[in-house]
Formats: C-alpha cells, structure tokens, sequence
C-alpha cells in the first residue's frame, strides 16, 4: 500500500473532509479523490460513501485508517531514526477539560509555534467522559482528563495514561458561615443541612460529596448542578449551596475555603491516547511537552509554597 495515500486516508478520518485533507496535505481535491480511490482499488475494499454533500469512511476504511496510526508512525520514526533532526508534522486532534487546556495546553502552544511550527493542534473543550468517548471514535488523538484520588477512574486496557498534574480541592462555604474544626467528614458534617453543587457534565465531584458525606453519616442534598467554577462561586455568593473548588484558586470576597484532611482531597490529572498512537511524533512531541511543563509548574509551585 502506497504510504501517500495512507497518509491521505487518516487525515481524511481525522479532518472530515477531503477539501480540508488538501489544505492540509498542499495538494487539490481532486488528487485527494483520486488518491484515495486508488487505495480503494489497491485494497479492494470500499473506503469511503457517501454523506450528505460530503464523504465518510467506511467500517473498512476507518479500520484501515486505524492501522495506518501505527504505520505510518513506524515509518516516520525510521525518518526521524535515519535523520534525527527532521522535524514533526502534523495536526493533533486534542479534547479537555477547561483547566487543563489553560494549564496545560496553552503553554504548550506557544513552544509548538516557536519552535514546532509543523505541528499543529485542533482544541475541543471537553470533560472527561465525552473526551474519552471522543478518543474511542478516533475524532480526536489526544484526551485530557482528570478524576479525583476519592474516585479514581477505571483503568481501561485500550488506553495509554501519563499522569500530569495534581491539585487540592477545599470546601467552599459562605464567608460568614461558622467554621468546623476536624478532618474532612466532621467539616461536611457541619453542612450537612445545605444544599449543594456539583458539576453538570462529569459526576466525579459528586462521588466525592457521597463519600465524604457518607463518612459523617448524611446524605448530601444535591440541588444544584452547573459546569462553571465561576458560576458554583456565584450561586454559593447568592445563598444557594455549598461545593468543592480548587483549594488555590482566588475565590469571591464573600467565599471561604476550607481545607479537606483525612482524607485529604485532590483532582488528578492526565494526558490520553489510543495503545501504540503515541509513537506518532506529532502526538509524542506534545506528550512530552505536556509532561516537562507539568514538571516545571510543578517545582515552582513548590518553591512558592516552602517560601
């Protein structure tokens, strides 16, 4: 099978449509079509039908497209093994969650454009559920995801997970509001009669509520459920419950934070791909950014907090 026109076929996969394909390639339509079915015949194997005014691939051709990760990684790792300098090249498809897309990923950005310009990234702000189901479907080529070390997530065998980064969540309760003494379960006991707010797209805070909640002997009255941090500070502001934030992040003048102990409470967070994609430079290049700026932010981090 002709490397070109394997390269062709996953892009068409990763882009949705062959006008993009060439853009993104330098060449025509027209030659992306014919590229393309010449694979077909190559193969034997209908690759893409019709969509719509557009294409799709085909079972086939996105079992092919799948394969062609792995070969076309191997080939550009023989490249960059036979010319160690040749630079990465490509278009990473990458879906997080909004924090670690601004920790994490945008400084990343700007390494890729002063010193990477071949490789490219598409951004989708997402959470950690819909990212993975995201990298299933192989629209995207990288997740960024998190769970919280109360309710870790299930390890899945297809998956390839680098840990990244790791921050403490406290309790946030109105600045007034009277502050308990004891670890974590006799802090939330003392809430026990408020309402509360959790996250409505990803369940992971609301397992921690339960369980810490569980642990003081209530169940928590969950009221509220809203994606933003922003907003949960404006509805704890309002009078309308408490919940978790990030136990660093600069809250409202009318909000008080309070440390959770024993046990203690972090979100965890990680880079994602599919087993064996990761040997793709363009992907590799962006994990191994990922992971020295979680390594520096870290350090400094800690320089700050022994200061």
């Amino acid at each position: 099978m002709d490397v070109r026109r394997l390269r062709m076929l996953l892009e068409l996969s990763r882009l949705g449509s062959m006008r993009e394909v060439a853009e993104e390639l330098g060449t025509t339509t027209s030659a992306v079509s014919q590229q393309i079915a010449a694979l077909s015949r190559e193969t034997d194997t209908v690759l893409i039908e019709p969509h719509g005014r557009r294409v799709r691939l085909t079972p086939a051709g996105r079992r092919l497209a799948h394969h062609a990760v792995t070969i076309l990684a191997a080939v550009e790792a023989a490249r960059l093994d036979l010319d160690p300098g040749a630079e990465p090249a490509g278009t990473v498809r990458v879906a997080g969650f909004a924090t670690a897309v601004r920790r994490s990923l945008l400084p990343v950005t700007a390494n890729l454009a002063t010193d990477h310009p071949q490789v490219r990234l598409r951004i989708r702000e997402h959470e950690p559920a819909e990212a993975l189901a995201l990298l299933a479907a192989d629209e995207i080529d990288l997740a960024l995801t998190y769970d919280y070390n109360l309710a870790p997530a299930t390890a899945d065998q297809t998956l390839e997970t680098r840990p990244l980064w790791s921050v403490p969540w406290s309790l946030a309760v109105p600045r007034t509001a009277s502050v308990p003494h004891g670890d974590a379960p006799e802090v939330l006991a003392a809430f026990r009669d408020r309402d509360w707010i959790v996250n409505s797209r990803s369940s992971a805070d609301e397992q921690v509520v339960g369980i810490l909640a569980s642990m003081a002997g209530f169940h928590p009255r969950i009221t509220h459920h809203v994606d933003s941090l922003e907003l949960v500070q404006d509805l704890i502001t309002a009078g309308l419950g408490i919940g978790l934030l990030p136990a660093h992040q600069p809250v409202l003048p009318d909000i008080r934070l309070l440390p959770l102990t024993g046990p203690r409470v972090e979100l965890r967070s990680y880079a994602v791909v599919r087993q064996g994609h990761k040997l793709w430079p363009p992907v590799a290049l962006v994990l191994d950014l990922l992971a020295t700026h979680a390594t520096s932010s870290g350090r400094e981090a800690g320089r700050k907090q022994e200061k």
